[in-house]
Formats: C-alpha cells, structure tokens, sequence
C-alpha cells in the first residue's frame, strides 16, 4: 500500500500533468505527497558548477506545484529542492531515503534519436527506482 508519494517537476506541461495526478492519488488516498525540483549542475571539473536555475526559480516551480497538488486534493504537501548532476539519480536517490514508495514523474514526446540522444529521466527513474513509479502523459 502506498504511504508516500514524491513528485518530480520541472515546471514543463508534461510534469504539471504528473502533479496534477499525484495531487488526486494522494488526496484519494489521504497520504504525504512532495513535489521535488532537481537544480541540475553543469560544468566539467576544471570548471565552477553553474546550475541550470536560481534558488528563485526554482522556489516558484515548487510553489506552483505545490498548489496545483493542493487544488487536485492533497492535504500535506511539502516542497523539496534538490541539488545534482545527475535529476535521474537524485531524485531516485532522495526516495529511496526518505522512505517514499511511489515516484510520480511526467514524460514529453521524445521519440527515435532524440530519445537516444537526449534521454529521458522518467524512464531512468522508473529503471532505476526501489518503488513503483507512475509516468504521467
């Protein structure tokens, strides 16, 4: 039975889509949800680690988030901002630590080479992920 969900966004339509359903399945199911947004660093080892996104920006994804998972019905949302490399792994990372078992993350339409080119983190979490993980389209 699912005790907690987390939510990964980064404020594209296709990860508002995935909040909106983790909103309603933890709302239906009165259980803890928490958006996350992963702040992926760049830069090689010779070189400062630049983030994609201020803490500024990424204060208001969580936000919105958060109140888009409020108005789907959940009760308890907290607001999550991870630091990574890597948003697969951190946000893999991060559930599996905090004992939530459900990971709830949107896709876009990545098909053919730009899916091998670009890759997806919805399908690194769900290969990667202890728990079950719903991709929202």
């Amino acid at each position: 039975m699912t005790k907690k969900i987390l939510c990964a966004t980064d404020g594209t339509g296709h990860s508002e889509h995935a909040v909106q359903l983790a909103g309603e399945l933890a709302g239906k199911l009165g259980i803890e949800l928490a958006v996350c947004v992963v702040n992926v660093a760049r830069g090689g080892p010779r070189a400062p680690l630049i983030y994609s996104m201020d803490d500024g920006d990424v204060k208001k994804l969580l936000d919105k988030a958060a109140a888009t998972a409020r108005a789907a019905g959940a009760k308890k949302v907290t607001e999550i901002a991870l630091r990574s490399r890597e948003a697969a792994a951190a946000i893999v990372q991060y559930a599996e630590e905090n004992g939530f078992d459900h990971i709830v993350t949107g896709t876009g339409d990545k098909h053919g080479v730009s899916r091998l080119v670009l890759g997806s983190v919805a399908a690194d979490v769900a290969s990667r992920a202890h728990c079950t993980v719903t991709v929202a389209r």
